[in-house]
């Protein structure tokens, strides 16, 4: 395959994206009826959002061409899809629904040298994220996890804790975070982030932030019960602890961001030296003070820092007061340094960082999307495009971050 010819068609395709996703969902319900099954058709947000991710997933691709990486990331994503029932046939239809809508689309510039690059493209795409997901299921393990809610604790209206049992084990670092879905919504799966160190009796916690006009997420803090079974997708990200014991570390967390924090600080022992700085909205989101007490008795050599932004003023001014906390510490360039929380904040600090000191290769964080509370969508895909957010779905090969 010719990366400059997919490259160049591509950008072509992305000026009319709008268009190119209609017709593309068009082609490939009225060949392939069954494949509707396979997406949240009840919840036009969600499908919306569907639309999204085929284009962030090619403009991933698209970028990456060469990257040594992608193999991984693709056998991750074939993985990460037997959660959907994916079938090889499904994803040939989905191939010539593709094609199809480029032809449409590319006009003039498509022509038999350009579909066949596609057609290589694609097929090659294909056949390692086949290979993932065979792998997968060769090595045993299931498309989904079904876990019961064992525990349940509100914090507020919009928050809640859940404590999950799965009935098979899940086999994750610290750090990672799992898709979840309620079974009564087909189809739809969000990320979250895995709260706790692995445990002998099996459990993981879960904490959930309702977001506004959030199906799942609604679903999970409102109706949600003990003994309800949930479902999780694979483990994935990359905001797993490589600090050796020697080196200090520092771990920045913000609103739920907490809950991988939460994680990797319970996978530290004694020995390591560390500074938590918990980042929230205002006081009341500070709402895991009794887990911070505990990690602080167990982990002498673990100094924290709570910011919130004063009574009556804005919550940018938490960001504002955690630049000027970290402004006032020293030893940056001994640190690594862990970020988790929303994608606005996690880069505003991660650009901030360098200029203390912090090498960049020694700054961790996973890209998960913004809520839609952070950052509303435009009006048009294309106008989306141009503006390149990250993927709407977890990036399972380095989680470069849910919260």
């Amino acid at each position: 395959m010719d990366p400059e010819i997919l490259r160049s068609s591509f950008a072509v395709v992305e000026r009319r994206a709008e268009f190119a996703v209609k017709y593309f969902y068009s082609h490939l319900f009225r060949h392939n009826p069954d494949v509707r099954g396979l997406f949240p058709l009840d919840f036009p947000e969600d499908m919306e959002r569907q639309r999204d991710r085929l284009f962030a997933a090619l403009t991933y691709v698209m970028e990456r061409l060469e990257d040594p990486r992608l193999p991984g990331y693709l056998r991750e994503l074939g993985r990460d899809h037997r959660k959907y029932l994916a079938e090889p046939e499904h994803y040939a239809a989905v191939g010539a629904s593709l094609i199809a809508a480029f032809a449409v689309v590319a006009g003039s510039a498509w022509n038999a040298e350009v579909e066949k690059a596609w057609g290589e493209a694609y097929g090659a795409i294909t056949n390692v994220m086949l290979q993932g997901a065979w792998e997968s299921q060769h090595e045993g393990e299931p498309p989904w996890w079904d876990a019961k809610v064992t525990a349940r604790t509100r914090h507020g209206d919009d928050l809640v804790v859940l404590t999950l049992r799965p009935h098979r084990r899940l086999r994750y670092s610290p750090g990672q975070y799992v898709t979840v879905n309620v079974p009564h919504l087909p189809g739809i799966w969000r990320p979250y982030s895995l709260a706790n160190a692995p445990r002998a009796d099996r459990t993981v916690d879960l904490h959930i932030s309702r977001v506004e006009n959030g199906v799942l997420s609604t679903a999970l803090v409102r109706q949600t019960r003990e003994g309800d079974v949930l479902r999780l997708g694979a483990p994935g990200g990359g905001l797993i602890l490589r600090t050796p014991a020697e080196r200090p570390l520092t771990l920045i967390a913000a609103g739920t961001g907490w809950a991988p924090v939460k994680a990797l600080l319970e996978q530290l022992d004694d020995t390591h030296e560390a500074r938590l700085f918990l980042v929230a909205r205002d006081t009341s989101y500070l709402y895991d003070r009794d887990a911070v007490e505990r990690l602080q008795a167990r982990l002498p050599r673990l100094t924290v820092t709570f910011i919130t932004p004063a009574p009556g003023r804005p919550r940018a001014q938490a960001t504002e007061r955690l630049l000027t906390a970290l402004g006032n510490r020293a030893g940056w360039t001994q640190h690594d340094v862990y970020l988790a929380g929303p994608p606005r904040l996690v880069e505003e600090i991660g650009e901030a960082l360098p200029t203390l000191g912090t090498p960049t290769e020694r700054i961790f964080h996973d890209a998960l999307p913004p809520t839609a509370q952070e950052r509303p969508r435009p009006v048009g895909t294309a106008e989306w495009l141009l503006d390149r957010p990250q993927p709407t779905w977890h990036n399972p090969s380095s989680r470069a971050p849910q919260t």
